[in-house]
Parts: structure tokens; C-alpha cells; sequence
């Protein structure tokens, strides 16, 4: 049955509840024998049908339009709400929660799956792509363990609010159309640290073509059943890759795009924070934020999970090396379906499709054709010796050298980037940096490209709009007060993020000497 959607071009939008709903990945896939909704171990299934639990007084707190409209899809009526808070199963919808397993900070950790994810069902968007709209928070599932399947406002909005900014950026990543109040609270241990307290419960819906991980096929591979891992396979080679031919193909294309990914993720300065297997995309997505970071100061070894804080594994400067760690695992669970030959090729692959990736990519952020020119290396260690000398804001940095102009006095020289420091720089650093910028102007020279052109290429692709945390935090409670308008103006403002929007700087504002160890604004717990 195919969705009922209006033609591609068409203005009009419909509610959910006019929408016919499509279900690929239940129909050909295995289901869990058993349909009660109580926490065990499954075997031999993909999946478990499930129903989302109902919350007492759903209310909309947030609606992404611009999702809305390429999905074709009207702010939700009624029904439509109450669909999106898990009180109603329309008709179409055959929820489940899909099983998975994974590594998690390096440890095999068994089964996981979708403790408190619920997918509702596919849609056609307007075009012709299948997207899955899932519901996260949306209450118990067989792979809850001892959790109680909802998700508090905080960690919903987060992800809501991150979701769509990336997207927005230019990185491959999950969707987030709606957020939903729930009306009741949740228990959580917010710093891990023995204080439970409630919090106000929500819904977030997440789409995207598929949520599938590599913890899908590793609990295959675990639990030993082939055949299953062969049917997943091939559902996600004619699925998602369409245009290739073999197994072989898909993997390479995957490792391809997940190098591509960790190079969106550097250049940017974004830290997911929690790179276990079971939060890797099999389509190379950005997927669950969770305790993600964007870099305030220049720090590799930063991350923003305090549970990953003493050994720092999924560190800013670790991302690149954990992607590939990550495929490791995912190759090994695909013995059965890959050669071991065409595995290590793709994993080849990923290690140089990242060091191309990511050398264009400082080439653009530095607004120079290539790095091609004897004297470039020296001007890369220059660069990351100068963030690294003194507190220095990543995303604000590389903003303002497009406005770097050659100048004979050194303070005026670096005025630019004076907005970048978090702590006044003394005499010696100022001279180094001055020393570098003057290297930097000449190695522009070089390629002559109109300064006005330059400019407008790097502001192309250096954001002057993050979803820093502190701002998130500022969304949060605001909107934990019923305020909405502080999320509505940021979420406006992150949908052109590389534009200048002067009447929004108070936005692009280095972190606050207030949020440096204020909660949610720095570091972040997986609590949510």
C-alpha cells in the first residue's frame, strides 16, 4: 500500500492521521515469538512488537515545520498528537522495538536494543524516500532491563534540538520532528550520584530511513543465527543501497560514509560522546544524542560524557579512531556474509577516505585550495599548536580568520579572533600567533582568490551557529517553565548556521564564564 501523500512539488500538508502507513522492516524480517511486553533475552528475531504505554496530558511542545514539509506531513491535530505521545495506534502502525546488541566503551554488553524506542511505522515523504518515524520515551519494551522506558525533558529536547541543527550544518544525521510534554514525571539520577529526582517526562520522534546499527547484525553474529544475518543483510543492501549489487559494496559504502562522518564531526568540533557500536549507524548517520559536546576551548582529549571522563575513549581527538574500531567489530560480526578480504578493503577504505575528507575539509575551513604547497604541514602544526597554547573557542576561531587582514602591529593583526579567547592572551602567545596569521596571509597570497570570494567560501562551511549545551540548557529551562520561546528562536536561527544573522550574535557568544561547570552546560551525564 503506498502512503497517502501529496505529489512531490505539491503545497499541501496532511495530518498523520490521513497518512497511510507502510511496514518493509516488519514484513520482512523475523518477529519475536512472544508479544508480551516483559524484559528477557530474545532469540532468533530482529524484533518485538510492542506498544508505546500511554502518557496522562501529552501536549506539543515543539514541531519541527521544516521536517513537516519534506515529509509532507501538517502540525499535528488531535489524533495526530495523541499518536506522537504514544496514546493512539493508528491505523497502518505495527510498532515494535528492535533487538540489538553491542560494545559499549569497549565491552561486549550483550543485549541491548530499543529500551524505550518504539517505531510507529514508514511513510512515503514527498521525495519518494521511506522514512521510519520512531518514538523515544515512549515506555517499556522487552530490551528495558531494569529501566522504565521514558526519557525526561532535558535529554528529549537535546536531541530534538541537535538533531535538526545538524542537519542544518550538513551532517548526515537522524531527524526529529516533534517534541511532546508528557504531563508526568520521571525519576532520574541526573549526576549518578545516589540523588534520584523527578523531572518533567517527554516524546521526542525521531525519523529517518532506518535506524539500524551495527549492534543489529552483532547480536545476530553473537547468538549465532546466520540465516537471520543473511535476511538483514539483504534487507539493508535493497533497502538503503539500492544501486549496489553485493555485500561487499554495501560495506565499503558504509565504511565510506562513516569516514565521511567522523570528518563532518571534526571539522565542526561536534563530540557525540558515546560512540558504542550500538550508537553507529548502518547508513551512516549521526544517531542518539545522548551526552554530545560541541568544543568550547580547543581540547582533543575533551569529552562531554562524565562517565567517559577518566578514560577520555570517546574524546573529541579519538572519534576518527573509535569510527574505525567500531567497523572492526561490525566486520567481524559479517564473517558469515563477507569475505574476510573485502572487509579489511573496506576498513582500508575508511582510514584513507577520512585523511582525504578531513585534509579538503581544513583546506575549506582555512579557505586555500589544498594543501599542496611546500610549507603547508608546518602551517597545519602551526595552527593546532596555536588553539592548543591558550583557551581558545574552536568554532569562533576559524569564523573569525575570515576576517583576518595582513597588519604590520600585532594586536591589531589578531583582532579577529580576540572574540575566541576565553582567557586575554599574554605578550609571548599574541607574538606566536601574530607569527602564524602572517604565514597564514601569505600562504592566501598564494592562491589569489579575491578576498571577497574567500570570505564567502569560508563562512560556507565555518558555522558562526552551534547548538552549544549552554544554549540547550537555557531552551531547557525555559521550557521546563512553559516558556517556548527560547527554543522556537534558536531553533530558527540553527536552521542557517553558516549565515551572518547580526541581530542574533548574542547566539554565536563564546560559553559563558557562568556555564563552565554549570549542569548541562559543560559536561553531561547518560542520564536522561
Amino acid at each position: 500500500m503506498s502512503a497517502v501523500l501529496p505529489k512531490p512539488g505539491a503545497k499541501t500538508l496532511v495530518d498523520l492521521s490521513e497518512i497511510a502507513f507502510e511496514n518493509r522492516f516488519v514484513r520482512e524480517l523475523p518477529a519475536d515469538p512472544v508479544e508480551t511486553n516483559s524484559r528477557r533475552q530474545v532469540r532468533n528475531a530482529s524484533y518485538s512488537r510492542v506498544e508505546p504505554t500511554p502518557v496522562r496530558s501529552p501536549a506539543l511542545l515543539a514541531w519541527s515545520d521544516a521536517l513537516g514539509k519534506e515529509l509532507g506531513l501538517a502540525r499535528p491535530g488531535a489524533l495526530a498528537l495523541e499518536a506522537f505521545a504514544g496514546n493512539r495506534i493508528l491505523p497502518g502502525m505495527e510498532p515494535y522495538a528492535a533487538r540489538y546488541g553491542g560494545h559499549q566503551f569497549g565491552n561486549w554488553a550483550g543485549q541491548l536494543g530499543d529500551g524505550r524506542a518504539i517505531t510507529l511505522g514508514e511513510i512515503i515523504a514527498r521525495d519518494g524516500s521511506r522514512q521510519e518515524l520512531q518514538l523515544k520515551g515512549a515506555g517499556k519494551t522487552p530490551y528495558s532491563r531494569t529501566a522504565d522506558g521514558r526519557a525526561v525533558l532535558r535529554s528529549s529536547l537535546r536531541e530534538y534540538l541537535c538533531s535538526e541543527a545538524m542537519h542544518f550544518l550538513g551532517v548526515p544525521t537522524t531527524r526529529a520532528l516533534s517534541l511532546v510534554g508528557t504531563g508526568e514525571q520521571v525519576i532520574r539520577d541526573m549526576f549518578y550520584d545516589g540523588n534520584p529526582e523527578p523531572e518533567p517526562g517527554a516524546v521526542v520522534c525521531r525519523v529517518a530511513p532506518s535506524f539500524l546499527r551495527f549492534g543489529n547484525f552483532q547480536i545476530h553474529a553473537a547468538y549465532n543465527e546466520p540465516e537471520i544475518l543473511n535476511q538483514l543483510a539483504d534487507h539493508v543492501l535493497h533497502s538503503h543501497y539500492p544501486d549496489l549489487e553485493s555485500h561487499k559494496e554495501w560495506f565499503h559504502e558504509l565504511c565510506r560514509r562513516t569516514a565521511v562522518l567522523m570528518c563532518d564531526w571534526m571539522r565542526l568540533g561536534f563530540v557525540h560522546g558515546v560512540m558504542n557500536t550500538d550508537n553507529m549507524s548502518i547508513l551512516g548517520l549521526t544517531i542518539d544524542y545522548g551526552p554530545y559536546g560541541w568544543l568550547e576551548g580547543y581540547e582533543p582529549e575533551w569529552t562531554p560524557n562524565t562517565t567517559d571522563a577518566e578514560g577520555r575513549r570517546y574524546s573529541y581527538g579519538n572519534q576518527p579512531q573509535i569510527g574505525r574500531w567500531n567497523l572492526t567489530r561490525l566486520a567481524e560480526a559479517l564473517l558469515p556474509v563477507v569475505p574476510t578480504e573485502a572487509l579489511e578493503e573496506g576498513l582500508e577504505l575508511y582510514g584513507k577516505t577520512y585523511q582525504e575528507s578531513f585534509g579538503k575539509a581544513l583546506a575549506q575551513k582555512l579557505g586555500i585550495a589544498a594543501f599542496d604547497q611546500p610549507g603547508d604541514k608546518d602551517l597545519m602544526t602551526g595552527l593546532f599548536q596555536a588553539l592548543g597554547a591558550v583557551e581558545t573557542d574552536f568554532t569562533l576561531f576559524f569564523r573569525g580568520l575570515a576576517a583576518i587582514e595582513d597588519a604590520a602591529d600585532d594586536q591589531r593583526l589578531i583582532a579577529p579572533l580576540r572574540t575566541a579567547f576565553y582567557v586575554e592572551p599574554d605578550a609571548a602567545h599574541v607574538g606566536r600567533l601574530a607569527a602564524w596569521l602572517r604565514q597564514y596571509v601569505a600562504r592566501l597570497r598564494h592562491d589569489g582568490v579575491p578576498a571577497a570570494a574567500r570570505v564567502q567560501r569560508m563562512n560556507s562551511v565555518n558555522a558562526k551557529y552551534v547548538p552549544r549545551n549552554y544554549l540547550a540548557q537555557q531552551a531547557i529551562d525555559a521550557l521546563t517553565e512553559g516558556n517556548a520561546s527560547v527554543l522556537e528562536r534558536l531553533m530558527k536561527v540553527l536552521e542557517r548556521p553558516y549565515d551572518e544573522q547580526p541581530e542574533n550574535n548574542d547566539l554565536a557568544e563564546r560559553r559563558p564564564e557562568w556555564a563552565r561547570h554549570k549542569a548541562g552546560c559543560s559536561a553531561l551525564s547518560c542520564s536522561s
